[in-house]
């Protein structure tokens, strides 16, 4: 698994950074992680990005802010591992 490379506390949600947004061509949040995201924490969202070899590969995690980010880290890898092809 990829490391974390930072977590940023922002408006509303804790950015979990796992690359840097300018590795990428596109940066979408789809709707199929969606499902493994909140099974971890409700009201996350996982931003996938598309390099120019066409590979997506998750970007960043956003988790809502009452938890703190030592746990919004935990949680993102977690939702990270889920969302991950077996």
């Amino acid at each position: 698994m990829v490391g974390v490379n930072a977590v940023e506390t922002e408006d509303e949600y804790i950015h979990v950074r796992f690359r840097d947004p300018d590795e990428f061509d596109e940066i979408r949040t789809p709707d199929r992680a969606e499902q493994p995201a909140h099974s971890v924490s409700q009201g996350s969202e996982v931003r996938i990005g598309r390099t120019e070899g066409d590979d997506w590969a998750v970007q960043s995690v956003l988790i809502e802010k009452p938890v703190g980010e030592d746990t919004a880290e935990a949680e993102a890898r977690q939702i990270v591992e889920k969302s991950s092809p077996k």
